[in-house]
């Protein structure tokens, strides 16, 4: 007999033989079973061959998955061949059981780590109530959510979407919008935009328009016109294209994260501020990796003294539930009417609410001081472990946000460091070690971190 779990079929013992083994040793069994809800299900044993044939079964779960996933889904990831089917805090577990520290966090995303017991308790709580109406109506966690925003940043109003890719999107629309309305007599007004090196604003087309590398840009082409990359850090380039007048908005990210953990200075992000008010452009944050905690500030743009007119979030909002949010002040969302954009799904109850856990829970300021110590202790470790290495150029970032940059290719480090039980990112060219761990994440599990990479180094040889 076979029991079909999730269309993986594993070995079953039949029920006498298990009441006859039962009486034999007069205690319970244990066989395991594996479903793709990835939980495991023991039945108490002390027969090794049993054992054993359970061993074997479990070994085939992930292949198995990996195998039928090749089968049906388009194939737009290059996966790395690890399954992962259960969490708790910054331990991700697959399902034959073995434990990986999660310094990738699901790519920023997994602020609070895997089963935060108060995020947990928002999402089935409202799971319960109401999950999903859509915009036609008015629900209550969107608006607490939104009052959250509004008052831990910049911003007057919020508009909600489900990611970071739709928040840029959003932007744009609203950057041009903008201009429209604040020049009604203009036959042409500014449509133009400016983006940087490095950058990486998402996947649709018009953020793909605004994203500087041309492996993404070129397949979809023709793409969304207008945009001209600047270098990262070039305040009279900048300076000289926002004062032609035909800038509709600059999208600039305080600290780069897919580019390769780059951060601005203060004097390039207060010289756009100023180089977009005198033109009257629109200056966009996108801190859709850097925002929400994860530089040891609510904002990263807080750090450089500089507020923009929009600010795109997502990735850690609502933990691990699709969000994404644009900020804007009064003076653009004036110009914003009934019908200018919308979202089916966005704003949900269901996300919001899971949303709202997240935000308390990260605003609090003696959480935010531990994002900082912790970025501190975990790049010094860094720098005395790994920065003898001589394919170690540099390591940066702010808080929990740090890039490894070395001379040669990350991804044989980074694929030494998950064999031997770590997550972590590559970033920029494929030279740099990205990390961006839960911002939970102990002193304990950043030594263990820095000790794996220390231990794996020999495979950037």
């Amino acid at each position: 007999m076979a029991s079909s779990l999730g269309q993986i079929t594993l070995p079953r013992a039949p029920s006498s033989e298990i009441g006859l083994l039962r009486r034999r040793f007069d205690r319970p069994m244990i066989r395991t079973r594996i479903g793709f809800n990835g939980r495991i299900a023991s039945v108490l044993t002390n027969n090794k061959a049993g054992e054993q044939a359970g061993v074997s079964a479990k070994a085939s779960v992930s292949q198995k998955v990996i195998e039928e996933e090749a089968k049906v889904l388009v194939g737009t990831y290059a996966r790395a061949p690890v399954v992962l089917s259960s969490g708790k805090g910054c331990k991700l577990f697959d399902p034959e059981g073995k434990e990986y520290l999660d310094c990738a966090s699901g790519i920023a995303v997994n602020a609070l780590g895997h089963g935060d017991p108060d995020w947990l308790r928002a999402v089935t709580e409202q799971a319960a109530v109401l999950a999903h109406v859509s915009n036609v109506y008015y629900t209550i966690p969107q608006i607490e959510l939104a009052k959250r925003l509004v008052a831990s940043s910049f911003a007057d109003r919020v508009f909600f979407c489900n990611s970071g890719t739709e928040a840029n999107e959003a932007a744009i629309k609203f950057s041009r919008k903008f201009q429209r309305f604040t020049h009604p007599e203009d036959k042409e007004v500014a449509t133009g935009f400016i983006a940087f090196a490095n950058s990486f604003h998402g996947r649709t087309l018009g953020a793909l328009a605004l994203t500087s590398k041309e492996q993404y840009r070129t397949p979809f082409e023709p793409i969304m016109p207008g945009v001209t990359f600047l270098e990262y850090g070039n305040i009279q380039a900048a300076t000289d294209l926002i004062s032609s007048g035909k800038i509709a908005a600059v999208f600039v990210e305080p600290i780069q994260g897919e580019g390769g953990i780059y951060s601005a200075t203060k004097e390039f992000l207060q010289s756009l501020r100023t180089a977009c008010d005198a033109a009257g452009s629109l200056l966009v944050f996108d801190e859709v990796q850097c925002g929400l905690g994860r530089t040891g500030l609510m904002w990263a743009y807080e750090a450089f003294n500089v507020t923009p007119d929009i600010m795109t979030v997502a990735k850690p909002l609502a933990g691990g539930l699709p969000i994404g949010a644009v900020l804007v002040t009064e003076k653009v969302a004036t110009t914003i009417n009934y019908g200018d954009h919308g979202s089916t799904f966005a704003g949900n109850p269901l996300v919001c609410n899971a949303a709202i856990a997240v935000v308390d829970k990260v605003s609090n300021p003696s959480f935010l001081s531990s994002v900082s110590s912790k970025g501190r202790y975990f790049k010094d470790l860094l720098v005395k472990k790994l920065g003898g290495n001589s394919h170690v150029k540099e390591v940066r970032g702010e808080g929990l946000i740090i890039g490894v940059e070395l001379d040669v290719p990350a991804n044989s480090l980074v694929n030494a460091c998950r064999d031997s039980g770590l997550l972590i990112l590559t970033a920029g060219k494929g030279n740099v070690v990205r990390i961006v761990p839960p911002l939970v994440i102990s002193e304990e599990e950043i030594e263990r971190a820095v000790e794996i990479m220390s231990q794996n180094l020999y495979a950037l040889d």
